[in-house]
């Protein structure tokens, strides 16, 4: 029997949806095979039970080649189409609202609640001027519409957020050792004019160490 498989290669061709369906199975299994059919099922779209027919070989080809997706490490992607229309990231952090802030510092560290976190961060594209943009303002909603966006937009955006944590306790590790007390003061008013990237980064570990992704 002749089976027609699209295997994915690319991160840009899976959802940030087929990724938190299989995370959540790895997460309650260790059984190797099973995650190997699981796999293949859910990235390439294909029955389990047409999953069982193909050869032992083909099977291991294919894991690898989706293993080897999780090695890209997206710079921050800041616009994407998903079902024709074109979704942009927040242009400008500072700006960002308390509801926003308390939403995305519930859901960004939370893989299950991962499309809610990208509902904050990626909106339609309302105006463009060049490279500039401006998106439509943030509502809440809760539809789920998010575990269809490309998995490499939403990892782009944990990468970033990752790296920034990081880069503000850097900063604040050099404030100390210098003991200047206004440098420290620019950095506590700093802390407190962003988005709590500070108190993600543990958590934001946690999650790419899940994805298998070098934080390197």
């Amino acid at each position: 029997m002749k089976i027609d498989i699209t295997v994915p290669d690319k991160l840009s061709e899976i959802t940030l949806g087929q990724y938190q369906k299989f995370l959540k199975i790895q997460n309650e299994n260790t059984d190797e095979r099973f995650l190997s059919s699981k796999m293949i099922e859910i990235f390439c779209e294909l029955k389990l039970t047409d999953v069982m027919k193909l050869k032992l070989a083909d099977v291991n080809g294919i894991c690898a080649i989706l293993s080897d997706m999780f090695n890209e490490k997206p710079a921050l992607k800041k616009t994407f189409f998903m079902d024709g229309v074109e979704y942009g990231f927040i242009p400008n952090l500072e700006d960002i609202s308390f509801g926003e802030y308390i939403d995305l510092d519930n859901y960004l560290t939370d893989w299950e609640l991962m499309d809610r976190a990208m509902g904050v961060l990626y909106r339609p594209i309302k105006n463009r001027y060049g490279e500039r943009y401006s998106i439509e303002e943030y509502t809440a909603k809760e539809t789920g519409y998010m575990k269809a966006m490309p998995l490499d937009a939403a990892l782009s955006a944990v990468l970033f957020f990752y790296h920034l944590g990081i880069d503000l306790s850097m900063t604040m590790m050099n404030y100390l050792e210098h003991k200047e007390e206004t440098a420290l003061q620019q950095f506590l008013n700093l802390e407190q004019s962003g988005v709590g990237t500070r108190q993600f980064t543990h958590s934001l570990k946690e999650i790419l160490q899940d994805l298998k992704i070098s934080l390197n």
